[in-house]
């Protein structure tokens, strides 16, 4: 199969991260743990050759195709991919804005349940992550630390005894591992709360994101965090200390959910409401909007206002309302007139079953 068709084979599958599944998943969507390794013998990615990135990503190819957990993987060298396949990749969460914007020498590795990818020459030579539905921390890091044991049999990672893994950014010096969580907050931000919640991460040194990372903006009532240093701690106190903050913005999301059910219900069923009606009768929508009442209407089915409505149908939503997403399934390049115009089409096919209380 060639890199185009594997590509496209993607469409028929669902992301780890949208699965609808795991602990707490009402409100966290996903769990991530990236770790970051670079290469001994080169320079760090931004000084390369070309020549040096191209055995660079032979070398990762040859480690990945004689690593067990990695066999049945899916290898894309960057080569091969158009503009559009690179942010389609993106908006699926398998490679950073930088990955997908940046020119140069890069491959990609990602496992068949989309579960592991492997930026190959994004900041660093490796950017490795593992995904959890729900909040399912532990697990993505004991996927990821298998599968990074495995190749650094085969691959020599740049370490020093003091410092730890060495990375092109100091702040991921030591472990190189960036653990995040998704969550979807609608209730804080409905209440007027998040603001004071983000103020308390900050002082926690936890960094806050949008829906597609690092250099995106909250949208959808969606929210990333994660930690920003790796320095002086281990990988499992970084992982244990991140998940028993993200309990406690659960159980204040929770707190605002039911003041919003018993102070304001006729109000939240009307906002939930409107925007299942928007989204069954639309002619044009905008992804920024889509996102919006999509993120209501998740609202609603996680309070069991619309029964009718999987989560993991909803959540394929988020995802297929996406530029890229639009493009690939209607098999043809649209401009942002005719992608609002398929999205709505789209929406009222996907939601047309969905009955109006």
């Amino acid at each position: 199969m060639n890199a185009q068709n594997t590509i496209n084979s993607l469409l028929n599958s669902t992301c780890e991260w949208l699965r609808g599944s795991g602990p707490e998943n009402d409100i966290v969507l996903s769990s991530r743990i990236r770790l970051a390794r670079n290469l001994t013998g080169y320079h760090f990615h931004e000084r390369l050759e070309a020549a040096e990135q191209q055995h660079i990503i032979e070398e990762v190819e040859r480690a990945v195709q004689g690593t067990l957990l990695l066999k049945d993987s899916h290898f894309f060298d960057y080569k091969d991919l158009r503009d559009l396949d690179r942010r389609f990749l993106l908006e699926r969460h398998l490679i950073s804005q930088e990955h997908a914007n940046e020119k140069g020498e890069k491959a990609l590795v990602v496992t068949k349940n989309e579960v592991v990818s492997i930026m190959v020459l994004e900041e660093d030579h490796l950017r490795s992550q593992a995904f959890q539905s729900g909040l399912n921390l532990i697990e993505a890091w004991r996927l990821m630390n298998e599968i990074d044991t495995a190749l650094e049999t085969k691959l020599p990672f740049a370490f020093n005894p003091t410092l730890g893994y060495l990375t092109a950014c100091p702040t991921n010096v030591g472990t190189g591992l960036r653990a995040s969580c998704m969550l979807h907050l609608v209730g804080l931000v409905m209440t007027k709360q998040i603001n004071k919640v983000l103020q308390a991460l900050s002082k926690l040194n936890l960094a806050v994101r949008g829906f597609f990372g690092e250099g995106t903006q909250a949208s959808g009532n969606f929210f990333q965090f994660s930690n920003q240093l790796t320095l002086g701690q281990n990988e499992t106190e970084i992982v244990e200390s991140l998940e028993r903050v993200m309990r406690q913005i659960i159980e204040h999301e929770k707190e605002a959910r039911n003041y919003l059910l018993e102070k304001r219900r006729g109000k939240l069923e009307d906002q939930i409401w409107r925007a299942v009606g928007t989204l069954k009768s639309a002619r044009l929508i905008s992804s920024s909007e889509a996102l919006g009442l999509l993120s209501l209407t998740r609202l609603g089915v996680d309070l069991g206002f619309i029964p009718k409505l999987s989560k993991a149908n909803l959540n394929a939503l988020f995802l297929f309302t996406q530029p890229a997403h639009l493009q690939k399934l209607s098999a043809s390049d649209l401009n942002t007139a005719e992608r609002d115009q398929k999205r709505a089409e789209l929406l009222r096919t996907r939601l047309k079953d969905v009955e109006l209380a």
